[in-house]
């Protein structure tokens, strides 16, 4: 049996429609800015403290709009799943890398996607953000 982890997520647009993406140190794949709930927290309050430590974005828990949960392979742990509690951040963002973040990325959602993506944002968020893609 796979062990899982539960995390919340945040998708983030830019100006130009972008969303953002963040490599985490020590890994190779991008996904959701996002983390685990500490004790006590909510999914959305998890998801706007996360947000403010990875990538200095503030929204308020109340302010993210919830797209849904789903059940994915994690990233970066095998034998593992993630089960995700996936929101949206109202308005457009920029945004800079800190604590755990090595890197950010927009990816740019009508381009050809790269090979590095987490499972979440290939099988199940930029379908959802994009129901014309294949």
């Amino acid at each position: 049996m796979k062990a899982r982890i539960v995390v919340s997520a945040v998708c983030v647009f830019d100006e130009a429609g972008r969303l953002l993406t963040v490599r985490k140190r020590g890994t190779d794949k991008f996904m959701h800015p996002g983390g685990k709930p500490e004790p006590g927290e909510s999914a959305a309050q998890a998801a706007s403290r996360e947000l403010l430590e990875e990538v200095g974005i503030a929204v308020a828990p109340d302010a993210l709009q919830h797209m849904g949960v789903w059940l994915a392979d994690a990233a970066n742990e095998a034998a593992t799943d993630i089960e995700a509690t996936v929101f949206t951040a109202p308005g457009v963002w920029s945004a800079h890398p800190s604590a755990e973040i090595a890197e950010i990325r927009w990816l740019d959602l009508t381009a050809d996607l790269p090979a590095d993506l987490a499972p979440l944002l290939t099988d199940h968020i930029l379908p959802a953000l994009s129901p014309d893609r294949p």
